[in-house]
């Protein structure tokens, strides 16, 4: 596997694990792609910005690890 699957892997898994530094790591991976759906016409809403962000962090206790480590080593 890749490096920076593992890396990855290792800060979702401290994430999952409420570790603050992990989960700030993740939303701050994500930025990018959270700013650009935190758009209306054209304009940056914070309210929708923080919606996301939030969502994107109920989304690291749900994200199926074991399974994903299980499907990559087939």
């Amino acid at each position: 596997r890749m490096k920076n699957e593992e890396q990855f892997e290792k800060i979702l898994s401290q994430a999952r694990l409420s570790d603050k530094t992990a989960m700030a790591q993740i939303v701050e991976m994500y930025r990018p792609l959270l700013t650009s759906h935190a758009k209306i016409r054209g304009k940056f809403q914070e309210d929708l910005y923080q919606e996301l962000v939030y969502t994107t962090l109920k989304c690291i206790f749900k994200f199926p690890l074991e399974k994903t480590k299980k499907e990559l080593t087939e």
